[in-house]
């Protein structure tokens, strides 16, 4: 089948607006976990949150269409444009029926939908803006950015909150394979407001700590549940055989290998043990045509609670068997906060990035370990050869899904 490869990544972050700002802080090791500044959400039980400063709608897209829009749609538009001029593809320049775009989702609009909810109960159903009925809906960011651009290709969106970001690559993947040229993929997420907040509360996996630095900490023996965070990524995906009959400036990587099970097990516990993670792992290694000792790196899903983590590192440990503990695992997220589909999307871009740099940044907010563990816990900004990477992402309610990106052989980089 066609190679589909990854030609340009757009990124907005807690870290940084722009993949080489988010870049540069994750290997920095800079902690972006803070105080949230928009209301007081101490009656909520989490006080901390990975939050995008600095960031304007009217920097990226036209206030007609800001007004219209929740936060969540202005950066996915915003990483999209990244990612297209990153890839130099020119949706307009050819037919526009042969791209498409899929996109994860968490939350969607929930801010824009907050505040149209109290205009509803303070004011009666006419103060309620028309936008209410696109600018919250899941697929709204899909629809945005296809009207945006005009890609008029197959699009979609997926709806399995933390695993979104690899679902929609996964799905993209497919349509390309089907005879789509190129998909706009990935994921972003705005989820942080007090109707939102009440929501992920309800879940008992958000820390309750006021302290960014005894927060979020994936596989550490102070794991107390994740910080949420707003943010995410795009990819632009291509044939590989197209995206180098127009002379794309450059291929970072193969998406090689994708596979995705449920637990079915219950609606919010975890399943009692790892087995459909483990064959979530196991499978996308055998799609990629590889073995599991020729993966470099796993960029994990880290959870940040006790229990879950405990479940992944039985499920990498299961996938690598004897060798588990030689194989290096991250999980930078610990510095941002856990962003639902945007974050599994962010760590497609961490692993292309790392192919292309050599590099691997540390776990995020890891101080001390669980002993018990026995895994390579990346400490520190590693440099190191990485030719394949196997990343991994759950969602609430038993989604497991995981991508295997190659570094692109001579025919097709």
């Amino acid at each position: 089948m066609n190679a589909t490869v990854v030609t340009g990544v757009g990124v907005v972050a807690p870290s940084g607006v722009g993949t080489e700002a988010y870049w540069r802080s994750t290997l920095d090791g800079e902690l972006h976990v803070r105080p949230i500044e928009e209301f007081d959400a101490d009656t909520y039980g989490v006080s901390i949150a990975g939050q995008v400063r600095g960031f304007r709608s009217e920097d990226h897209i036209d206030d007609r269409l800001a007004v219209q829009t929740d936060r969540w749609t202005w950066m996915a538009l915003a990483a999209t444009q990244f990612a297209l001029d990153d890839a130099g593809y020119d949706i307009g320049g050819g037919d526009r029926y042969r791209t498409g775009v899929a996109f994860g989702s968490g939350s969607g609009g929930v801010e824009f939908g907050q505040r149209e909810i109290q205009a509803l109960w303070a004011q009666g159903r006419r103060a309620v803006s028309a936008y209410q009925s696109i600018a919250w809906f899941y697929a709204a960011n899909t629809g945005q950015v296809s009207i945006r651009h005009g890609a008029k290709g197959p699009s979609s969106v997926v709806v399995t909150d933390g695993a979104g970001g690899l679902d929609s690559v996964g799905h993209a993947r497919r349509m390309i394979r089907r005879g789509t040229q190129a998909m706009i993929a990935g994921g972003t997420e705005a989820p942080l407001c007090p109707y939102s907040l009440a929501c992920q509360a309800a879940s008992g996996r958000l820390t309750t700590s006021r302290d960014p630095r005894h927060g979020y900490k994936p596989f550490d023996v102070e794991a107390n549940g994740h910080a949420p965070g707003e943010g995410g990524a795009v990819l632009v995906l291509e044939d590989a055989a197209e995206a180098e009959r127009r002379g794309a400036a450059q291929v970072y990587a193969e998406v090689a290998g994708y596979a995705a099970t449920h637990d079915a097990y219950h609606h919010h516990r975890p399943a009692e043990d790892n087995t459909q993670l483990t064959r979530c792992m196991r499978l996308a290694i055998e799609d990629a045509g590889l073995s599991p000792d020729a993966v470099d790196l796993v960029l994990a899903d880290g959870a940040g609670s006790r229990d879950l983590d405990a479940l992944e590192v039985r499920a990498i440990r299961d996938t690598f068997g004897p060798g588990a503990n030689s194989v290096p695992v991250s999980a930078p997220q610990g510095f941002i906060g856990r962003l639902c589909a945007g974050g599994s999307a962010l760590n497609l871009v961490v692993g292309v990035l790392a192919i292309r740099d050599g590099v691997v940044p540390a776990v995020g907010n890891l101080t001390n370990p669980v002993p018990d563990y026995g895994l390579d816990f990346v400490r520190e900004p590693r440099r190191m050869p990485v030719d394949v990477v196997l990343v991994t992402a759950r969602g609430y309610g038993g989604f497991n899904s995981s991508i295997v990106l190659r570094k692109p052989s001579k025919d097709n980089s």
